[in-house]
């Protein structure tokens, strides 16, 4: 009897988490759920709440996404990734751009429909085509114009396929990640 108050209790707590899909062994051939918990979307909460301007919201947002990567990883085989492509190959878990564009995309959507981002909407992942073999996805925040700027909107590549699991991920202009720009991983 005591189990089944326990399990009774324990239920709301349960239904307050967060249930995202990540993607991994490339070309997001393998997806696992994750769960992630309301204490821990509370604390990116209020950490994007401090943003003060889009820059800062930019920043506090790859840190949220190194947070969520990492608890992913606790929770799946992607803790194997490794920046780039070669020093995780043969590995379960490993992630290609795509299983990182798509997976960053879904994280952010999260924030999103949290009302967690201020500065910017969740845009659809982008490709970049170097000398028409060499493909690379990404996912994209839009910067949302306040009324003094009306020029057009900025957009940020955010690009976890660089880094190490678990890190924040790279954030550049779009423009820059479509000109190449990027560290330079394998």
């Amino acid at each position: 009897m005591r189990r089944c108050w326990a399990v009774i209790l324990l239920l709301p707590l349960a239904a307050m988490a967060a249930e995202v899909r990540v993607c991994f062994n490339y070309g997001c051939v393998s997806e696992q759920a994750v769960r992630i918990d309301e204490a821990l979307l509370a604390g990116i909460g209020a950490s994007l709440a401090e943003a003060a301007d889009a820059k800062g919201e930019r920043m506090r947002t790859a840190a949220a996404i190194g947070r969520l990567y990492r608890e992913a990883g606790r929770q799946s085989p992607i803790s194997a990734d490794r920046a780039g492509n070669l020093r995780d190959d043969g590995v379960f878990g490993k992630m290609d751009c795509i299983d990182h564009s798509i997976s960053t995309t879904r994280l952010l959507a999260l924030l999103e429909s949290r009302g967690m981002l201020h500065h910017h909407r969740v845009l659809h992942r982008v490709r970049r085509t170097r000398l028409l073999l060499f493909q690379h996805y990404t996912a994209v925040l839009e910067e949302l114009p306040d009324a003094a700027d009306a020029g057009a909107a900025r957009r940020f590549a955010i690009d976890s396929w660089f880094v190490e699991q678990g890190e924040p991920p790279v954030v550049l202009p779009l423009e820059a990640w479509l000109d190449g720009e990027g560290p330079d991983v394998h």
